[in-house]
């Protein structure tokens, strides 16, 4: 039967690797009844890291999709990785989400990778509940967790409980809500728990605590202010709903905890999710673009709306070519039924619809809105399509994607691979955009490239075992950048003369460097008596394709601000392709001037360490040009922050399980493109 739309909840769980995701989610589907029987990430039984990739290195890769039903709701989970090497699949996740529970490690806190995805949901307007894990954990510590999310999220948190003791002495949570104590049955696996007087040591912190929550909410429901200002008793249901309204339109954000691994705290996070987090018809209409026109249309999350999707992930399948996951924001998509990619401008014919639970999959006839689904039969989508009814076709934002930062070079081991490992490379580059493939001009290599030295391993090694490809890995290639120094004018002139016509294009360019040496800027200062206006758009189109191959090696330029100042043109010999040629010459004639810089891509390292190898690690760091932020003792380990180029952490993963006998781990994120220091310039 048909769940409504207000009882679905499209969610994801986000958070820094290792806070605990995929054991939560776990905890969800047990609890739930979508299984019966918890798995673990160490044993490697989990359902949602269902890849040997997963499994092998116990983190998830994929974003996992599933369905579970929580009291008369309907839930659409999405376990999305914490390793930054995997952002892409956050980022498609969150663009088709309504809510999110972002969880943090009662012990680490607000980490690198946490504060980059909690930007992300930021970006696409997600509300959220936030999770503490590992109360458990030596080293908990729920407030601090809460002051860091205030001061480097720059958001409001909003405890609804305050934990019964923390590490060894956890045992419960305090609902700041029912002003009850919740202790879980250890030996049902915490199926069940009940609820309890609050211990009387903690009665005056629980009250201050539920004083400074109602405050908070106050705001959001004049009902409730008057009873606060008054000193009047207050409903349970009314602060749910002022907790409900302030966390819809991103005021605050609900704050929650436990301990997944010993089964704590799970249950009041699935009732968050249904109390709290947004149905598809309580975020804003989905927005789009008429196809051929610049009229911008909303479409309603309603089945009397024509149909409109978006396709987020794209993923293989032995069984069949291709799985494209979509969500649904109107209209009814039914079995056979033949709809537009207007993003290509393409019919599909929809040959199934699928309704996903990790790699298991259940056929259905018909998708309505909110769903999330998976199709097969289409052949030419890809991540970021929309799909729409053919009567009346829209065009949905698409999904920007990261570029990728580190290359190998891979090669068949004989003529006979190439075509299995040019076809295995296509499908792996239509599931993850940001893993590409160029030949080199110079030597004919293939080189792939992605955002880190783990995405290219994982990536490889599905080629050699799912796809069966046998090829040989090159090293590891660094994707530095170009750009100026200094502003400069060139001039190019491409003036040809034939027996049958003459050929002219003549152009001036000044290029300076951009603040923040990112992104490109075109103004166009001629005067129309020099080129005329219809010829502008050519020239900037020629700057771009320039900006492909810089003059120092031949990487992208980035970062210059590029001004059309003139030229001139010949009434009859002008073209669009003279002006081509010309600009290229101007462009390389300013950029020459302009003293060219090579740019490395430099990375946020966090590396946590036993305290008595922290000396030896921050040494080590030292000697490979990174630049110390902080560091910061928690516990028995240290965590070292600091910026480093990429270049410099090839094989660290080794390196630092060395030094400190395999208990040192670290996180790296992309921070910004630097110059190269002289020292390195012959070394790209």
């Amino acid at each position: 039967m048909k769940t409504p739309i207000n009882k679905i909840r499209n969610i994801g769980i986000t958070a820094h690797i290792d806070a605990g995701k995929t054991t939560t989610t776990e905890r969800i589907l047990f609890y739930t009844g979508r299984k019966h029987k918890i798995g673990s990430v160490d044993d490697g039984t989990t359902e949602m890291d269902w890849m040997d990739q997963e499994r092998d290195h116990g983190i998830t890769i994929t974003a996992a999709a599933t369905t579970c039903f929580w009291q008369d709701h309907e839930i659409h989970l999405i376990d999305t990785p914490g390793h930054v090497d995997f952002t892409v699949e956050v980022e498609r996740s969150l663009r088709v989400l309504d809510g999110a529970i972002a969880l943090f490690c009662a012990v680490g806190g607000v980490e690198p990778q946490s504060e980059t995805v909690w930007r992300q949901a930021d970006r696409y307007e997600v509300p959220r509940i936030a999770f503490i894990n590992k109360m458990d954990r030596l080293g908990a510590n729920f407030f601090r967790v809460i002051d860091m999310m205030s001061d480097q999220l720059t958001t409001l948190p909003l405890p609804i409980q305050i934990p019964i003791g923390a590490s060894d002495d956890f045992e419960g949570v305090i609902d700041l809500i029912k002003m009850k104590a919740l202790y879980w049955n250890t030996n049902d696996q915490g199926q069940t728990y009940e609820f309890c007087d609050i211990p009387p040591a903690m009665q005056d912190e629980a009250e201050l605590a539920r004083e400074a929550m109602i405050e908070e909410i106050s705001s959001q429901n004049d009902e409730l202010l008057e009873k606060y200002l008054e000193n009047e008793s207050i409903s349970e249901d009314l602060i749910k709903s002022a907790i409900r309204s302030g966390t819809l339109a991103n005021v605050f954000f609900p704050i929650m905890c436990g301990a997944s691994l010993r089964n704590i705290g799970v249950h009041p996070l699935i009732d968050a999710i249904v109390d709290f987090l947004p149905s598809p018809k309580e975020v804003p209409a989905i927005e789009g673009i008429v196809p051929n026109t610049e009229n911008v249309e909303k479409r309603e999350p309603t089945e009397d709306q024509p149909f409109s999707a978006l396709a987020f992930k794209v993923a293989s399948d032995l069984n069949v070519d291709k799985i494209v996951y979509c969500r649904l924001y109107s209209g009814v998509l039914k079995k056979g039924q033949v709809v537009l990619n207007v993003s290509k401008n393409k019919k599909e014919r929809v040959m199934r619809i699928l309704q996903v639970h990790a790699n298991k999959k259940e056929n259905c006839d018909q998708a309505y809105p909110g769903d999330i689904v998976a199709l097969v039969g289409l052949k030419d989508t890809t991540t970021g399509d929309t799909l729409a009814s053919q009567k009346h076709p829209l065009l949905l934002e698409n999904i920007v994607f990261p570029k990728p930062v580190i290359s190998v070079a891979i090669e068949p081991t004989s003529e006979s691979d190439k075509s299995k490992l040019d076809s295995t490379i296509q499908i792996l580059m239509e599931e993850d955009p940001t893993f590409t493939m160029e030949i080199d001009k110079e030597t004919g290599q293939r080189v792939i490239s992605g955002m880190g030295e783990l995405h290219l391993e994982i990536l490889t090694d599905r080629m050699f075992h799912e796809f069966d490809v046998s090829a040989r890995i090159g090293n590891l290639q660094v994707a530095y950048r170009e750009t100026i120094g200094t502003i400069s004018e060139g001039r190019g002139k491409h003036i040809h003369k034939t027996e049958d016509q003459g050929i002219y294009g003549d152009v001036i360019l000044r290029v300076e460097p951009l603040p923040d040496i990112v992104g490109f800027e075109f103004i166009d200062a001629s005067n129309e008596t020099q080129i005329p206006p219809f010829y502008v758009p050519t020239i900037e189109k020629a700057v771009k394709i320039s900006m492909l191959n810089g003059i120092l090696s031949g990487y992208p330029v980035q970062g210059v601000k590029v001004t059309l100042l003139g030229g001139s043109y010949h009434e009859t010999d002008s073209s669009e392709i003279a002006f081509e040629a010309a600009t290229a010459v101007a462009f390389d004639n300013a950029v020459r001037k302009a003293n060219p810089i090579l740019l490395e891509p430099v990375m946020q390292i966090q590396v946590t360490v036993p305290v008595e190898h922290a000396g030896q690690v921050i040494s080590d760091l030292n000697s490979r040009r990174a630049q110390i932020s902080q560091t910061e003792d928690e516990g028995q380990m240290e965590i070292i922050s600091a910026t480093i180029s990429l270049s410099e952490t090839f094989k660290y993963t080794t390196d630092l399980r060395s030094m400190t006998k395999g208990r040192g781990t670290f996180t790296m994120e992309f921070y910004q493109y630097q110059p190269l220091p002289p020292s390195k310039l012959n070394k790209p």
